[in-house]
């Protein structure tokens, strides 16, 4: 093992061949590029426009906004100090898109707002299949309205973008949590079941029993899960306004033709999230199978310190996790880091005359790469090969003389002679 500095555990460096790192396999900065692009293709398509925000925030930011009492802000976030301020490294985006949205008045552009966003976040979790310390995250945010069509909206452009990158093993579950009235009812009716079978919850369900019981739903242990058989669900605790809207929702993706699975049990881990909440599942990532989420959060913008409202839904997915479903499904990506033309260079001569023509041919618009070591014509061509190269030139001393070189149609290996002066037009 080569000695020195490593990256830290729970994080990975994308290189530009694929590679595998303590079991998992990453991607190549080719592959992640492919990805980023058809997500923002399909985001364009549907007329959302990317936000940046910087990686950390003020502490109190994320803990307002994703809520006191979610494992995310009690043990996984990563905070510093620096002169009285607290900050923390960003575990989410949607708390501080909603900042940005605030701070920069984006409402007054006019009309709904439709964002979204790509970077990395970071959590202090324990790392696993899928899961890391950093790890990347694409959104969608809409703002302004709370018209349910805009739901089905976000749902929608979420699983164009898995159906366009080849996913086809997945299930959408859906849900609705009610207004801000009806979460503690049912936080109420839920704590209410549960205590009778305290002594049969782990240690950590018994915690969130009293802290956050709503989380319990989340639980993976056989055992709880038969448990919530008999519990009450959210749907029964949910007021006349958003029921009507769960129902255009769901109205929606029928004319859609979008299939999803009613589940009274999912909430989301966040504790902005109202009405509408959705997760979009597939087999192949692990016990924890979630490779999207997301829903309404109309009181977000109150949480972090805004007077009234702002109507807004969205979703978070994972690229770590979006691999791993096209890993699992066989999909392959397309080799964008191949170059157009590789120059062979024989010679003193030779090589000076490629660094110029690289230059020069590159500046119209192709890829070109070329020998930077002085090697054998055999290992120039073996580099040519491991580039994807579609054209090599090959030129010599004495082909500079006379003013050709030789072409090569590396798929099929036709080759001849061309003018030096020549060889940008029958590259093209």
């Amino acid at each position: 093992m080569t000695k020195g500095f490593r990256n830290i555990t729970g994080t990975f460096d994308i290189l530009p061949d694929r590679y595998t790192s303590d079991g998992s396999t990453v991607e190549s900065s080719g592959a992640w590029r492919y990805v980023e692009r058809r997500i923002c293709d399909v985001m364009a398509r549907y007329g959302f426009r990317e936000i940046r925000t910087p990686i950390f925030e003020p502490t109190e930011l994320i803990a307002r906004g994703v809520g006191q009492l979610t494992d995310i802000v009690s043990k996984e976030m990563f905070t510093f100090e620096r002169g009285d301020t607290n900050y923390a490294l960003r575990p989410e985006l949607t708390a501080p898109v909603m900042r940005a949205y605030l701070q920069h008045h984006l409402d007054q552009r006019g009309g709904v707002q439709k964002l979204f966003y790509m970077g990395p976040c970071f959590r202090a979790e324990r790392p696993q299949k899928g899961r890391y310390r950093q790890f990347h995250q694409f959104g969608a945010e809409i703002m302004g309205t709370d018209d349910a069509r805009s739901d089905a909206e976000t749902i929608a452009l979420m699983m164009e973008i898995y159906r366009v990158l080849g996913l086809k093993q997945f299930k959408l579950r859906l849900n609705s949590l009610g207004d801000e009235h009806s979460r503690p009812k049912y936080r109420e009716a839920l704590t209410k079941y549960f205590e009778p079978y305290a002594n049969d919850l782990s240690q950590t369900s018994r915690q969130r029993l009293q802290s956050n019981p709503l989380r319990i739903l989340d639980t993976k242990i056989e055992r709880e899960r038969e448990l919530l058989s008999g519990a009450p669900t959210l749907l029964e605790f949910i007021d006349d306004d958003s029921r009507k809207h769960y129902e255009s929702v769901k109205a929606c993706l029928d004319d859609l033709g979008i299939v999803f699975e009613e589940d009274p049990f999912l909430v989301r881990g966040l504790d902005y999230y109202t009405r509408t909440a959705y997760e979009l599942e597939s087999p192949n990532v692990g016990a924890q199978s979630a490779l999207a989420g997301g829903g309404r959060y109309d009181l977000l913008a109150m949480e972090v310190g805004n007077d009234t409202p702002v109507p807004a839904v969205g979703f978070a997915a994972g690229f770590e996790r979006l691999f791993l479903a096209l890993a699992a499904e066989g999909v392959t990506f397309p080799d964008s880091d191949s170059v157009e033309v590789f120059i062979v260079a024989l010679g003193d001569r030779a090589q000076q005359w490629a660094f110029g023509e690289a230059v020069r041919l590159r500046a119209h618009g192709l890829s070109v790469a070329y020998d930077l070591r002085g090697r054998s014509m055999k290992a120039q061509m073996r580099e040519a090969n491991r580039q994807g190269a579609a054209k090599v030139v090959i030129v010599g001393d004495d082909e500079l003389d006379v003013g050709i070189a030789i072409l090569r149609d590396m798929d099929t290996g036709d080759q001849g002679s061309v003018e030096l002066s020549a060889i940008r037009d029958a590259l093209k």
